[in-house]
């Protein structure tokens, strides 16, 4: 997952167990991963969950991402690396 938008940061605790998000709001996410999946921050807008069981891994991630999903118009939120959001075109001026 990948953390796009200013002051958006993640970090891991307790070997990959806990998982902390500031994602502009007043308080900071906290998740708790499953027994099977283990969390890493390689950097602070980059999350790598990893674990043996496919479904519990990418039901994680969806949690994670359900959180601050991905805006259409700025592109901000919490997507997956591979992820492409084609932005809306905001209010034009009449001519």
């Amino acid at each position: 997952l990948k953390l796009v938008g200013v002051g958006f940061k993640a970090r891991s605790e307790r070997e990959g167990r806990e998982l902390f998000l500031k994602l502009g709001y007043s308080h900071e996410v906290q998740f708790s991963a499953p027994p099977a999946v283990r969390v890493f921050c390689f950097k602070p807008n980059i999350i790598c969950c990893t674990g043996i069981d496919k479904d519990r891994v990418h039901q994680f991630a969806g949690a994670v991402r359900s959180c601050k999903p991905p805006e259409v118009y700025k592109g901000k939120g919490v997507l997956y690396i591979d992820e492409f959001i084609k932005l809306k075109p905001g209010k034009k001026q009449k001519k």
